[in-house]
């Protein structure tokens, strides 16, 4: 029998899964920080040692920083009501555009408000019905949404795996223009993109290359300009993308390229055309940590340091930390429910750190993904480690099935934190 139609509102209504995790005592998620200092933060009073942050040169909070935001507000007021397009645009937004595109080498970049609207922004307005977008199966939710909304086609292949590129591309038509698009530095395992293994193929197949810098720009590359720095790539990458809401301390994303790219971009890209600019003290402050971070190379040196330490700490302990390379370490834990009770003793116990279950990772491999910045100090690095053993004893995480032979099953909570095609094996 009808009931009449159907009640969209009906799933929110059935939705537990956050309530029944608060009710259990391990809601790891919207934890409110009432006073960041960069390598930590003060929670309900207590003091926390962040490692769930991707300030990676801990220039978020940099008093140089928040004085150049402060002073392009004060200059250009609190927004720019407005789309770049008509009046959005600002000085600073375009001096930032040339520095940026300078520091990459670059003919002209462009600004989005946000990197996840730079990948949408950029997929959408470059490829077309008939296209093909080859696209690594770990990429980040943002370049996997842009694929799915452009009008290219998703072709996913075996995470850096040239092989897998090659069989690909081999099977599209040649009159299919293609683009294949990774991340720099993925942002859950940590590991590096293979870009001297996959550009050669692109090119054999006449496709475009596009690098997502987002976990990379500060932690790669000379003064941190990225994995296309890294590997001496310039001339064979033809758009890389970047974040502000990582190593640069802020929000807001970007695009790099050849000026007939950007061109385009900034009139054919409705994530541009149809959204507020970035606002003066976001721009402000963004222009003041490129040049610390250009001066300042103590800062990656630093980070790289505290990086290998704590790939060496976690190893001792007996943590399986994967195929990481960098600053991006995640802590397998296996089962689900115990990478919450995991992260939510870790909270007690002083540290603050963040869990990634499916669709994030695979089926049963869930982690806890911890990530360091180059204002970590060694005692608080040694109290992170100290605490990690701790825990991993009391909860019998070495003893766990689920710990030494992940399986894949379904999550206990199903907070669907990310897209499915991500991880889909292929």
């Amino acid at each position: 029998m009808a009931t009449g139609p159907k009640n969209l509102y009906q799933k929110c209504r059935e939705y537990r899964d956050s309530a029944d995790a608060r009710a259990q005592g391990f809601y790891p998620y919207f934890r409110s920080i009432e006073e960041p200092h960069g390598n930590y933060v003060v929670c309900d009073g207590e003091q926390k040692i962040m490692i769930g942050s991707n300030n990676y040169l801990g220039l978020a909070q940099d008093p140089r920083v928040v004085e150049a935001a402060c002073e392009a507000t004060r200059r250009y007021g609190a927004g720019c009501t407005g789309s770049r397009l008509l009046n959005g645009t600002i000085k600073l937004h375009v001096e930032l555009e040339e520095a940026l595109a300078d520091f990459l080498g670059r003919e002209a970049s462009i600004l989005f408000s946000t990197g996840f609207f730079a990948n949408q922004g950029a997929l959408i307005a470059l490829t077309e019905d008939g296209d093909a977008i080859l696209c690594d199966r770990e990429n980040h939710a943002s370049i996997i949404d842009g694929c799915q909304f452009a009008p290219g086609k998703l072709i996913p292949f075996r995470h850096n795996s040239a092989a897998s590129l090659e069989n690909r591309l081999k099977r599209l038509p040649d009159e299919a223009g293609r683009m294949v698009i990774l991340d720099g530095v993925f942002s859950m395992s940590g590991d590096i993109a293979d870009l001297p293994s996959i550009i050669p193929v692109a090119k054999r197949h006449s496709a475009m290359v596009y690098v997502d810098e987002a976990h990379s720009l500060g932690v790669l590359g000379r003064q941190g300009r990225g994995t296309v720095d890294h590997f001496g790539l310039h001339d064979d990458v033809d758009i890389v993308m970047g974040t502000f809401s990582k190593s640069l301390g802020s929000m807001g994303g970007f695009i790099a390229g050849n000026a007939e790219l950007v061109e385009y971009l900034k009139h054919k890209s409705r994530c541009l055309i149809f959204t507020a600019a970035l606002a003066p003290a976001i721009v402000g402050g963004v222009m003041k940590a490129l040049e610390i971070m250009q001066e300042e190379a103590w800062r990656i040196d630093q980070l790289w340091r505290n990086t290998r330490k704590m790939h060496e700490g976690f190893k001792r302990i007996g943590f399986q930390i994967g195929e990481t390379q960098t600053p991006i370490v995640p802590i397998l834990i296996g089962s689900e429910a115990k990478a919450f009770v995991f992260t939510q003793r870790l909270f007690e116990e002083g540290v603050f750190a963040t869990p990634a279950i499916y669709p994030a990772v695979r089926y049963g491999e869930a982690i806890v993904r911890t990530s360091f910045m180059a204002t970590h100090t060694d005692n608080d690095l040694d109290r992170v480690l100290e605490i990690f053993e701790k825990l991993a004893r009391e909860l019998g995480t070495f003893d766990d099935p689920a710990y030494l032979n992940p399986g894949r099953r379904k999550n206990t909570f199903d907070f669907s934190l990310s897209n499915p095609v991500a991880v889909e094996a292929v």
